[in-house]
């Protein structure tokens, strides 16, 4: 400590502040596994690293919005960065913006993808989307797609592949449902509806829209060659996560500090440009050691550059999940934690943190749950607990206890010394830090 300065008692405080690493395998969280011995994918993985981590700092269970609620990905990552009290715009804004397209201020968008469906009984079950190999079909029904969409007021953009961005020109409010079933096992294509009064009128030209875009679809000439060479009709257009993109803070005003993000998908993109946080893009690699490694090293190399929070994100845990099939995730965690060595030497200067965003149950008829993901947590504010070994019944005993999504950023940035003190205000905005550049009064004397 620093000597007390003139009439006082206290030393004036060392800044022993430091960075914060968050390193999200996304949908982590697991159910039991009878083939493996009734544990979690991330409780059988052989995983030295993560549990050397575990057995170094605190733990406990992330749980985002309680128990029982299904969290994606889009809200949990909104509230684990400390913006559960602004408005979401809508993951279609993100995924534009991720895009690099221009996204306009104050007009609705929505996510459109063309899939493929079968006809029973008045209702369209959705059977498949467009793959890689559909490029160049995608490519030519969406700009047949343009001048028919037009007439409702509704222009394309494309994001790559079978998919684009839907904007209507003329509404200012998304309140409106999705049409993409995503349980396409227990629901068929589903009719846009207004959520809000707001949402009416974009209910009722979207449907409207959309009943165009499937008779054009059924009668293109691209879908005839398809279907003549043996391939599935991309006759249907679906919508989802509509929003509206408006005026909101940084990453830095929202919170107090600079933000960074080492981004793996086009949403993550999306969100780091929203929010004004400098980011390093690296495409996915199949070899997953090497892929979170050269994560783990471009997080050291944002604190360098003097970013205070980076955001490191794999979606290679999910994306197993989604295979049903429980050792494909467990080795998929294995072959991740072999990439993690770096965070030893990174854990010297920064707090690290790794969790999940939700749960991806490799078992069950779900999407996404609720279940609890292991949350590890190392710095010189993280005591020390009796856990040892990584995963979500380890966890249980965690010093953390039942963390949630909003409460993630607060418990870090405590974790790294510079937690707001809620007795001295020094932002015209709340934030949940000790700001790290609040207006100094100057003086010309």
């Amino acid at each position: 400590m620093k000597p007390a300065g003139y009439g006082e008692s206290q030393p004036r405080l060392d800044d022993d502040r430091r960075p914060i690493v968050l390193l999200v395998l996304d949908g982590l969280g697991d159910r039991p596994v009878p083939e493996l011995g009734d544990r979690t994918p991330a409780e059988a993985a052989d995983t030295p690293h993560l549990d050397a981590l575990a057995a170094r700092g605190a733990n406990g269970w992330h749980v985002p919005f309680g128990w029982g609620p299904a969290p994606s990905s889009e809200v949990s990552h909104w509230s684990m960065f400390g913006f559960h009290d602004v408005a979401f715009p809508g993951r279609a804004v993100l995924e534009g913006l991720g895009a690099g397209l221009d996204v306009p201020e104050g007009r609705a968008v929505l996510h459109a993808a063309l899939r493929t469906s079968r006809l029973e009984s008045g209702r369209l079950w959705i059977t498949g989307r467009a793959s890689a190999a559909d490029s160049d079909d995608a490519r030519l029904l969406f700009s047949e797609l343009h001048s028919v969409l037009a007439d409702d007021g509704f222009t394309l953009a494309p994001l790559g592949g079978g998919e684009s961005l839907l904007v209507a020109e003329h509404h200012e409010y998304a309140d409106v449902t999705d049409t993409d079933p995503f349980f396409e096992t227990f629901h068929p294509l589903l009719r846009p509806r207004p959520t809000t009064e707001n949402g009416t009128a974009l209910a009722t030209d979207l449907e409207r829209a959309l009943r165009g875009a499937r008779a054009h679809l059924l009668q293109s000439t691209v879908n005839a060659r398809r279907v003549d060479a043996g391939l599935p009709a991309l006759d249907t257009l679906s919508t989802k996560w509509a929003g509206v993109r408006r005026p909101i803070p940084s990453f830095l005003e929202q919170t107090g500090i600079a933000g960074a993000a080492v981004t793996s998908t086009r949403f993550y993109r999306g969100l780091a440009k929203l929010l004004d946080m400098q980011q390093t893009h690296l495409r996915p690699e199949s070899d997953l050691a090497h892929d979170i490694a050269a994560r783990v090293a471009a997080a050291g190399e944002l604190i360098e550059a003097g970013a205070q929070f980076v955001h490191v994100h794999t979606k290679a845990t999910d994306e197993a999940g989604h295979t049903k099939d429980p050792y494909a995730k467990r080795d998929v965690l294995q072959q991740i934690d072999q990439g993690l060595a770096g965070l030893d030497a990174l854990s010297e200067r920064a707090v690290i943190a790794v969790t999940g965003d939700h749960a991806t149950p490799s078992v069950h008829g779900v999407l996404h749950t609720g279940d609890p993901t292991p949350l590890t947590i190392v710095g010189p504010g993280a005591r020390r607990d009796e856990v040892t070994a990584f995963g979500e019944w380890t966890a249980r005993h965690g010093w953390f206890g039942k963390v949630s999504a909003a409460e993630l950023l607060p418990l870090l940035l405590s974790c790294a010394n510079r937690p707001v003190f809620l007795g001295h205000r020094i932002t015209p905005r709340w934030v949940p830090a000790l700001a790290d550049e609040p207006e100094h009064f100057r003086v010309t004397e």
